[in-house]
């Protein structure tokens, strides 16, 4: 395939031990240590009262890398299209939607209902930001990071216009961890644009691969990056951080992966 080319303009990362992406930057180029800390995720400041009551941890996650990424960028967030990419939804909910359809009174609450959705997240990133621009939500499980850089990729080709990219994936409670064990938290957001700006960080180019997915010599590293789907975009971020061309690939679907070559000039 004729590689996929736009130009990264801001990054948010929210996971364990990493607030931020100034100090995830920090721990991927080895500045500073990673924490053993749960990831911390507050409701959105920048939802009305009433809909951040209503927020679970994965549209916490997700809004919380979005807003650092576009502040990052410089840009409108009501002018990007955006793709939301992530290999399930909120499974808290999920399991107390089970546990109330299991039950003697099995009435579940709008509030339940509306946040089981897939595209949960970006409807209240639109009612957070006003954004009116096109949103598509997608799923690959394990690859769906990969997924949504492809389509984001795609759509900064094709509609010349900057996009944002937020993958994102939190843990399960008993017993859904036993079959879907994923260990806490993560959210990562990039913005792309198709062209070069005073913002931007590095040029992106991706195309399909058959090579091996690059991993963490760093044990801890690499623990983290098999622990959750959104968390698979480590070593792009890693990379990031180099400061020098870097090229890695990336778990997309069985049999395929995703070269990414980065350039920071």
């Amino acid at each position: 395939m004729t590689p996929l080319r736009a130009y990264i303009e801001g990054v948010g990362v929210i996971g364990p031990g990493l607030p931020d992406w100034p100090h995830a930057a920090d721990v991927l180029a080895h500045r500073a240590a990673r924490e053993a800390a749960k990831t911390v995720l507050t409701a959105p400041a920048s939802l009305p009262s009433a809909e951040r009551r209503r927020t679970g941890p994965v549209v916490r996650a997700a809004l919380a890398a979005a807003h650092e990424a576009v502040a990052q960028s410089g840009r409108d967030a009501a002018t990007l299209a955006a793709v939301f990419a992530a290999s399930g939804g909120d499974g808290g909910n999920f399991h107390a939607i089970c546990e109330t359809l299991a039950s003697d009174e099995p009435q579940l609450s709008p509030t339940r209902f509306h946040n089981s959705v897939h595209n949960a997240p970006a409807g209240y990133w639109s009612i957070a930001t006003r954004a009116m621009a096109a949103s598509n939500v997608l799923c690959a499980y394990d690859g769906s990071f990969a997924a949504g850089l492809l389509e984001s990729l795609a759509q900064v080709s094709v509609d010349g216009a900057a996009t944002l990219l937020v993958a994102y994936d939190t843990d399960y409670p008993e017993p859904l961890r036993h079959v879907r064990p994923i260990a806490d938290a993560f959210g990562v957001a990039l913005v792309l644009a198709p062209q070069r700006s005073e913002h931007t960080l590095a040029r992106i180019e991706a195309r399909l691969s058959d090579a091996s997915a690059s991993i963490f010599a760093d044990a801890d590293f690499e623990a983290l990056r098999l622990s959750n789907p959104a968390a698979r975009a480590l070593p792009l971020l890693e990379a990031l951080t180099r400061g020098a061309a870097s090229h890695v690939v990336l778990d997309y679907i069985d049999g395929t992966r995703l070269a990414v070559d980065i350039d920071p000039s």
